[in-house]
């Protein structure tokens, strides 16, 4: 997160040129993909012996898809007229082309969704090393040994609820593929972030960041980062 929250939009019954290349996008490619994705899921099956856990958090900046300033619209996706935040659409479209299970990271005190409010909040909990409760629990993070964890990009770091959730949980042996949407910082540091705090387990240095500005790249983007880290048919 810089001047701006880093997480995309189009509106539903108003609809900019962006969010029609959006839909657009969206349409064609799963029109294109679909036939290949249970092959897809057939050698992740292969290749794990299960279904992978996708992990996100995700932080849209309103619910309305009819009336969104500049900045609500940068951070989420509107499918079919429901608002998606940048990281959940990547999380699920992974989700789609993987078959595996999905889990929300949410705070136990819900996030302002103003986006001056979240900025400065955000740029807080950072200095503070913040580490706010997660409302929920994986019921059996045993059961996976491929994990998907996907995050924003909030002031060139992951958010510190992330910091919250690699601390509760052991991924010992597990292997952890980062994902990330960003306003032009990539993942920073992350990655490293990441193996830091869960040192047992086996992080793939190539994961998968995305711009906001560039959302309607994800469905063919998700797809052939797939198939580059051997989840393919």
């Amino acid at each position: 997160m810089k001047s701006r929250h880093d997480e995309s939009t189009l509106p539903a019954a108003k609809l900019s040129r962006r969010g029609v290349m959006k839909l657009i996008a969206f349409g064609l490619a799963f029109s294109v993909l679909a036939p290949t994705l249970p092959a897809l899921s057939a050698s992740l099956a292969e290749t794990v012996g299960q279904k992978p856990l996708i992990i996100y958090f995700s932080m849209p900046e309103t619910d309305n898809p009819d009336s969104m300033t500049r900045e609500e619209d940068n951070s989420v996706v509107v499918i079919q007229g429901k608002v998606l935040g940048n990281t959940q659409y990547v999380a699920q479209l992974i989700q789609e082309m993987t078959g595996g299970d999905i889990f929300r990271i949410l705070p136990q005190k819900p996030y302002p969704t103003d986006h001056r409010t979240l900025v400065e909040l955000a740029r807080k909990e950072q200095r503070q090393a913040a580490r706010p409760a997660i409302a929920g629990k994986i019921e059996n993070p045993g059961a996976y040994d491929t994990i998907f964890l996907g995050y924003p990009n909030w002031w060139g770091d992951m958010p510190m609820i992330l910091y919250t959730f690699l601390e509760q949980y052991d991924f010992s042996g597990k292997t952890l593929i980062p994902f990330c949407t960003h306003g032009g910082s990539g993942f920073s540091r992350t990655i490293q972030t990441i193996q830091d705090k869960q040192p047992g387990a086996a992080v793939i240095r190539n994961g998968y960041s995305l711009s906001r500005s560039r959302m309607e790249r994800a469905p063919s983007g998700v797809a052939e980062w797939l198939k580059e880290i051997g989840l393919k048919k």
